[in-house]
């Protein structure tokens, strides 16, 4: 549904919760797709999320629609459920999206839910919670299809039509007899070879795979980048312990980009959740804004240090807030696309240096033009042709710099191990501001003759 129509419906919803209208509202649950369940639930307060949950009419529906919640929220929902309600509508979910919910929940009702399911999923889950967040076996399900490398053509066709509760089958996974993956093939080569035709014989044994430990974050890199629509997951001696589907890595991508847009303004995701605890919102904020301080402290130096050439032509004082500025965003232009670029996977050190100089050629165009504009603009100003040209090749230098430093930051961080997404954006935007005044008053400095 469209956002338009999504606007309309929850506006119908919020009537019909204030007048009590269950009848209706069950009706409309009924009719409408899970995922605009979700959404209008996202957009309710939390009685109404509560009410509105409540009344969806089956549990199939209801497991659906906290698929496509926010874990934290869709946890919360689960939260004032009795134990026997929660447990039939995890059943009705895949093991990797329950798990999500079941990381969500206090610990002392998490553990209850476990202990109360006591059959064959609640080992499996249990197996998944096992693994660290995060990681391949994190987001896996294990419900994955895979046949035996001895099996016919026949055969495997007949397993495939029986297989009804186990993940979309994209491709099927070859295994030997103790269950390590060995190859992989299409449907279509299942349909286009002859029916006695061993597996062995047709599968492809150069199989993509990750291991249960990899980084969620390198999953969905490797499904982008090959453009596969599900990637096996194995243990350390390669044995196929589950599947990560297209849907689970855009769940990854989402995650992963809000991260990264909350960490490039020196906050976290945690925040949503304090509410209105300010402290705690303060405290994780403030780290970023003491090392923008402190970088405001060295620029404050330098001026100092050039006082002289300031006291002797104050007209550069105009353009001191145009310099640094222009730096700071053409840096953190820079900076957001090469994260950007590594979080996609679009980008990797293999092609870093041609990242560069394409960045370095965009900023020489960029400072150029910006350049001969503030010139202009301060002949004019001043009517000093000394000052427009020490402003226009500051301003020129400045950006150029900037936009090379935005890639050299960025890049310097991912080689370390640091998150460039928490750490390039104030680093850059504090570097471009040094940079930019040391250049632009040892410009004045060398000028300082003809500006006087």
């Amino acid at each position: 549904m469209h956002d338009q129509g999504i606007q309309v419906l929850l506006g119908t919803v919020k009537k019909l919760l204030r007048r009590g209208a269950t009848t209706n509202l069950i009706k409309v649950l009924t009719k409408i797709h899970p995922a605009d369940i979700a959404h209008l639930i996202s957009y309710l307060d939390s009685k109404d999320q509560h009410t509105l949950f409540n009344l969806i009419p089956d549990k199939e529906r209801a497991a659906d629609a906290l698929s496509e919640l926010e874990w934290n929220l869709g946890a919360q929902l689960l939260e004032q459920l009795d134990i026997d309600t929660v447990i039939s509508i995890l059943h009705e979910m895949a093991d990797d999206d329950s798990v999500e919910l079941i990381r969500n929940l206090p610990e002392e009702l998490a553990d209850a839910i476990l202990a109360a399911m006591k059959n064959e999923q609640s080992e499996e889950l249990e197996q998944l919670l096992g693994y660290e967040e995060e990681t391949a076996g994190g987001i896996m399900s294990t419900d994955v299809f895979s046949l035996d490398q001895s099996l016919t053509v026949r055969q495997s066709i007949e397993a495939l039509q029986e297989a009804t509760d186990v993940e979309m089958v994209f491709y099927v996974y070859v295994t030997d007899d103790h269950n390590h993956l060995v190859g992989v093939l299409s449907l279509r080569q299942l349909l286009t070879v002859p029916p006695a035709t061993l597996l062995s014989d047709i599968m492809t044994t150069d199989v993509m795979r990750v291991r249960t430990d990899t980084d969620q974050e390198v999953v969905a890199e490797m499904v982008a980048k090959y453009n596969i629509l599900a990637i096996p997951v194995v243990d350390g001696k390669g044995k196929l312990m589950g599947l990560i589907t297209v849907d689970d890595v855009i769940d990854v991508m989402r995650q992963e980009a809000t991260e990264d847009i909350f960490k490039m303004a020196g906050a976290n995701e945690e925040e949503l959740m304090y509410g209105n605890q300010s402290f705690k919102i303060a405290r994780s904020r403030l780290p970023w804004l003491i090392s923008t301080l402190i970088g405001g402290v060295v620029t404050g130096s330098l001026m100092w240090y050039f006082r002289m050439t300031l006291e002797q032509v104050v007209a550069l004082i105009t353009f001191i807030p145009v310099i640094t500025g222009m730096g700071g965003n053409v840096g953190g232009q820079t900076s957001t696309i090469v994260v950007r670029g590594f979080a996609t996977g679009r980008i990797d050190f293999s092609i870093i240096k041609q990242v560069f100089f394409k960045e370095m050629r965009v900023g020489l165009i960029m400072g150029t033009v910006c350049g001969l504009v503030i010139a202009c603009i301060a002949m004019i100003w001043h009517h000093n042709i000394y000052l427009g040209l020490v402003v226009g090749i500051a301003m020129a230098v400045a950006i150029s710099v900037a936009a090379c430093m935005g890639v050299l930051a960025t890049s310097f961080f991912k080689r370390i191990g640091v998150d460039p997404a928490i750490a390039s954006s104030p680093f850059v935007q504090t570097v471009n501001d040094i940079t930019g005044i040391l250049i632009y008053f040892s410009t004045a400095t060398v000028f300082l003759a003809q500006l006087s």
